[in-house]
């Protein structure tokens, strides 16, 4: 009655994967565009995407830690970890959430059945400042920062601090972006 049950799960699981593995072989005779491309296209139409925060971003980052020497009294400052292009998102306007102004998708894994919204943007009245939450995987935590956008270069800045026993931990993230740059595209 084991073996029998064992078969039957091992049977299924290769029939499930050699039915994946047939619909990424699959011939379609009508032209396939992914979320990537569609993302892409959106913030590339004319004059939507244009000068403001929606756009398709790399994302760096740098974390430092800052705490006082006992002895001396000085300040010492250590870059504990940095990360250049480490992600690549989407920021979309999304007019459905009263409670935000833009979500932000990750474009890191590609041809995925849904994506998932990391984060959010509220835009503080007028200005160039934004307050950002970022969700955690598996909603472990929230992470807030303080975000401005230079709209002359096109980069967000955030900064986000912690206070950890002596020491101020500072979490900087930088968005430069990649998509629309200003000029037509013609697909």
């Amino acid at each position: 009655m084991i073996v029998l049950a064992v078969t039957a799960v091992l049977t299924s699981g290769c029939i499930g994967k050699m039915y994946t593995i047939s619909q990424k072989h699959r011939v379609y005779t009508l032209e396939q565009v992914d979320f990537h491309f569609l993302a892409d296209r959106y913030v590339n139409k004319v004059g939507t995407s244009v000068a403001t925060v929606e756009g398709i971003y790399s994302v760096s980052s740098v974390i430092t830690k800052k705490n006082r020497q006992m002895l001396s009294g000085q300040e010492k400052e250590k870059v504990k970890a940095r990360e250049e292009n480490y992600s690549k998102v989407i920021i979309l306007r999304d007019n459905r959430n009263p409670e935000r102004d833009y979500i932000e998708i990750s474009l890191d894994k590609p041809n995925l059945p849904s994506f998932s919204i990391i984060g959010e943007f509220k835009e503080l009245s007028e200005s160039s400042l934004l307050i950002y939450k970022h969700y955690e995987p598996r909603g472990k935590e929230v992470s807030n920062y303080t975000f401005s956008y230079d709209r002359a270069k096109d980069i967000l800045e955030g900064v986000r601090t912690e206070n950890v026993n002596n020491s101020v931990i500072t979490y900087k993230l930088t968005y430069v972006k990649l998509e629309p740059t200003g000029k037509a595209v013609n697909y």
